[in-house]
């Protein structure tokens, strides 16, 4: 009988390894998969992961990023990070390009309002300016909750690219507005970075929490392994991330390579 794993892969800080905490022990009592593991990486992805990944026994391991979007860690350092492991690797993308994670959003907005009912949401992430992957999780997320008709208007913004985090509160076209920050840890950007570049203790503005432990992340988890369990039976589908571990390599900057 195979017996298959799940590893959720997270940054190594206090509030990640709560929330993936959380998220593991859901997905554990829900059966997912026989084990699953909660691995953290700091700066290098390969060796930070090297001993958590030894450790999993299994003869295929689900691997999901619980990240908002693809970044160099995901794309490069933590494929490279997978072949420590003795069993099949099924690499799925990361947890946020998911409709559940829609509703997570929509969530901490009404949570973060003071009737519950903002006019208007503004989605913060963190962008990368040679990398498309958090623009894109963005923008799906901000089309869906457009196509909802819940809200007056719903705004984009990011740390690191354009449109700027700062300019979100003249973007946004209502009095009542509610920021919200795709992460799905808390840590510096959302406790610090966010809040000064939106000038909260200006007012006007809510400012959501992150989506952290919110249960609509585990569905959208056990609904990537589900994706990857039908595609591994179909001979010939393969994804990107499938692409990403098929090619990763170690490379001497990171400690490992030759």
């Amino acid at each position: 009988m195979t017996r298959d794993a799940l590893v959720l892969l997270g940054r190594d800080t206090p509030h990640a390894r709560e929330t993936l905490a959380t998220h593991a022990r859901r997905l554990r009592d829900r059966g997912v998969a026989d084990a699953v593991h909660a691995c953290h990486y700091e700066h290098e992805p390969r060796r930070d992961l090297r001993d958590p990944l030894s450790a999993v026994d299994a003869d295929r391991v689900f691997a999901v990023p619980m990240t908002a979007a693809h970044a160099r860690e995901t794309t490069v350092g933590v494929p490279a990070a997978l072949d420590r492991l003795a069993a099949t690797v099924h690499y799925c993308e990361p947890v946020c390009r998911s409709g559940a994670v829609t509703d997570a959003l929509r969530d901490r907005a009404a949570e973060a309002a003071p009737d519950g009912a903002p006019a208007a949401v503004g989605l913060v992430a963190l962008g990368a300016s040679s990398r498309p992957y958090h623009r894109q999780v963005a923008e799906y997320h901000a089309a869906r909750l457009r196509e909802r008709g819940d809200y007056d208007d719903v705004a984009t913004s990011f740390l690191v690219q354009n449109p700027a985090a700062e300019c979100l509160r003249y973007n946004l076209d209502a009095d009542d507005a509610v920021a919200v920050p795709l992460f799905v840890a808390g840590g510096d950007a959302t406790d610090r970075d966010i809040p000064d570049r939106l000038e909260l203790d200006r007012g006007g503005l809510a400012y959501a929490d992150p989506l952290g432990a919110h249960p609509r992340l585990m569905d959208a988890a056990e609904a990537l392994v589900a994706e990857k369990r039908v595609l591994a039976d179909r001979d010939g589908a393969a994804t990107f991330e499938d692409s990403l571990t098929a090619n990763a390599t170690a490379f001497a900057a990171d400690g490992e390579g030759p």
